[in-house]
């Protein structure tokens, strides 16, 4: 089997790792796969969690914004500590040393609608091909360093309906959309319904087919070791340590199928709509984080939220399309403001559980935001962004000049992000450092 269909069957597998390019083998493969588990970077990051919050039509901006963010900057970054928040975000109150504001940041991304979807990853998946790692978001990168460590590496939560196919929130480092978890009764059942003996067997299956290929790309490390000179010698050399890593993260893996998941602690609930589940949603999200089910979540608040129960007609799309029509900006504000309350309350819910001594929120951090910065007029620029807990310094508003030629982009906060998550790395897609302002 060539190097090349090796990959591909990995790739299908959820392993990514195959035998790198070797020169003197002169292989046309341009790019190899590297493993990215690290155990020293998942020990580090043992305790540490993630939750991504995105929203596919973004906020009403004279609304989001505090006024020192709405008004023209003096300087390329400036911090806030006394600032007045809007109608909005003005439930934030309640959370607001806990949580940092930022204006002026984004992917320099356009296409409207068609690039909501590079909120964690910073690339469109039309651009994917040109990135060492496609559009790999976030979460997924993340993901990678703690893989074995809980039951499930990240959680994905979603609408398959509105908007151009649903939630589209998480993509993984072959620029494939990760399926989300569609509502509260399926969430809760992944958590704490046990799982059929069926199931068991089949993901054994699929663990025992990950270990099949390792074992043939080892085969294939062996046999070319011969004919390879003494550069490329040294390059294998580096390369098969992270073969051995993700042995270990498969052998992590096979450690959960008689795991018995946590006690369920309430009744299996029933879906109704994404309005009156968000709430339920949230719960379940700090659920699965206070028993360690995963470390990583992702929500998405998509098209389909019809806030009926909120006193507001009309359809979510069209409302985000306001026209400058004050109607439709009033009630808007009215949707939009009902989401800040519910990311307020997770925040709340999370500061209230201890672990250790510490706050739940402590060791979580928490981004909330959106790919489309105005959606009434179809563009990607200054996009909503709020970073809570974590262990970073908040009760601050940094907003950057968003004229400025030295205006970083908004992977530089992820990198900060994935350093503080555990991960080291410098890099993460169109990213030029960490983000500055942010301790």
């Amino acid at each position: 089997m060539s190097p090349f269909h090796r990959r591909q069957m990995l790739r299908a597998t959820g392993v990514s790792i195959a035998l790198p390019f070797l020169p003197s083998l002169q292989s046309v493969h341009a790019r190899p796969d590297t493993a990215q588990a690290d155990t020293a970077q998942a020990d580090a990051a043992s305790k540490k969690r993630m939750v991504c919050i995105g929203n596919m039509l973004g906020f009403y901006p004279e609304a989001f914004w505090p006024e020192a963010a709405l008004a023209e900057s003096a300087t390329d970054l400036a911090q806030h500590r006394d600032y007045e928040l809007n109608r909005t975000t003005a439930p934030l109150t309640a959370i607001r040393d806990r949580m940092t504001l930022i204006s002026g940041l984004d992917h320099g991304t356009n296409g409207g609608h068609f690039s909501i979807h590079t909120f964690l990853s910073g690339v469109r998946q039309i651009d994917a091909k040109s990135m060492p790692d496609a559009n790999v978001t976030i979460d997924q990168y993340a993901a990678d360093h703690v893989t074995g460590l809980t039951r499930f590496p990240t959680l994905t939560i979603g609408s398959e309906s509105g908007i151009h196919g649903g939630c589209q929130l998480s993509w993984t480092r072959t620029g494939t959309r990760v399926p989300p978890i569609t509502g509260p009764e399926q969430l809760f059942k992944l958590l704490f319904v046990g799982v059929s003996e069926q199931d068991k067997l089949a993901a054994a299956d699929r663990v025992s087919l990950q270990g099949s290929i390792l074992d043939m790309v080892r085969g294939d490390a062996n046999r070319l070791e011969r004919k390879l000179n003494q550069q490329d010698r040294d390059k294998l050399d580096e390369y098969l340590p992270s073969v051995r890593d993700v042995e270990k993260r498969i052998g992590l893996r096979r450690n959960w199928l008689d795991v018995p998941k946590p006690q369920a602690p309430f009744a299996v609930p029933k879906n109704r709509n994404m309005v009156e589940d968000l709430p339920l949603l949230y719960d379940l999200i700090a659920l699965a984080l206070q028993t360690d089910s995963t470390r990583i979540a992702t929500l998405e608040i998509g098209g389909d939220f019809n806030p009926r129960d909120l006193g507001v007609n009309g359809d979510y799309h069209a409302l985000s399309h306001h026209g400058q029509l004050e109607d439709r900006i009033e009630a808007l504000i009215t949707l939009e403001t009902y989401q800040i309350q519910q990311f307020v309350r997770f925040i709340e819910k999370l500061t209230s559980i201890t672990e250790g001594g510490h706050s739940l929120l402590e060791q979580s951090m928490v981004l909330f935001g959106s790919g489309m910065g105005n959606a009434n007029s179809h563009t990607n620029t200054n996009l909503p962004v709020i970073l809570a807990g974590g262990g970073f310094q908040h009760g601050r508003l940094l907003t950057f000049d968003r004229k400025s030629k030295h205006r970083p982009p908004l992977t530089n906060l992820f990198v900060s992000m994935l350093q503080q998550f555990g991960v080291e790395t410098d890099k993460f897609s169109t990213s030029t450092g960490t983000l500055r302002g942010l301790a």
